[in-house]
């Protein structure tokens, strides 16, 4: 089974470029494929990996669907079963270094949980063929409550500098242990931060209970390549926040 990390925060915390560079960072120490999920039904873990998503597994549920309606004949013959396991299989986005998957939109408007399940179902299968698995969740807590973010190995609850952030990061943490989830290990990340205010953000954070496990710093590196619309592998191996990032990651033993 893969090794599991789950980003997980509110919005626009950037917990899917860390998603990102957690994915390039495994790429460049393990030589191995990792298997990115987006889990977000607002897709773009792919834009920060650099790739373009050709089927989302919310798109092919439909398609399904409508094949049910149809009742007209079905490729060689196989089950409705089948042919999604089939679509599910071909819509994987292969790129050197890591495979992507993505959630996309769901089959109704408001409606998630068919299309949460059938992505945890599939990572989970697919995760028996990878030595890891980066999964970019949507904001908030949805994706807890759902039940969506378990068997994980080491969860990053990511905020920005605000106490708002704070606050949310507690909220997730205390959610995962009501529910019981299998989380190994569960850290905060505080993101965009620096001076006094970063000490002063951790502080808040020590002191709702929750594990600071890195804080990375404002990074003109990371407001370029966003602006631009290019990958995460183009931030320059110097950039204070990818340097900061690979360090926690190293401190957490991951590759």
């Amino acid at each position: 089974m893969a090794y599991s990390i789950v980003f997980t925060g509110k919005g626009g915390t950037g917990k899917t470029t860390l998603a990102g560079i957690t994915v390039r960072y495994l790429k460049e120490r393990t030589g191995k494929t990792v298997l990115a999920v987006d889990a977000d039904s607002n897709s773009c873990l792919n834009e920060a990996l650099g790739v373009k998503v050709h089927a989302t597994i919310g798109g092919l549920r439909e398609e399904s669907l409508a094949a049910i309606r149809s009742s007209g004949p079905r490729p060689g013959g196989m089950t409705t079963e089948q042919l999604f396991d089939y679509q599910v299989q071909q819509s994987i986005i292969e790129s050197p270094g890591f495979d992507l998957i993505v959630m996309g939109r769901p089959e109704g408007p408001g409606c998630y949980c068919a299309a949460n399940n059938i992505i945890r179902k599939y990572t989970d299968k697919l995760s028996e063929s990878y030595p890891y698995v980066v999964i970019d969740n949507e904001a908030g807590m949805e994706h807890l409550s759902r039940r969506n973010s378990t068997n994980v190995n080491l969860m990053f609850i990511v905020s920005d500098a605000t106490a708002k952030g704070i606050k949310t990061a507690r909220r997730i943490n205390d959610l995962a242990r009501e529910l019981d989830l299998k989380v190994d290990r569960c850290v905060l990340i505080i993101n965009r931060a620096e001076g006094e205010a970063a000490e002063a953000l951790k502080a808040a954070a020590e002191a709702e209970g929750l594990v600071v496990d890195g804080i990375i710093p404002n990074d003109q590196a990371i407001f370029t390549i966003d602006l631009n619309g290019r990958p995460v592998f183009d931030i320059p191996s110097d950039a204070p926040s990818l340097k900061v990032m690979y360090g926690i990651l190293d401190g957490q033993g991951v590759a």
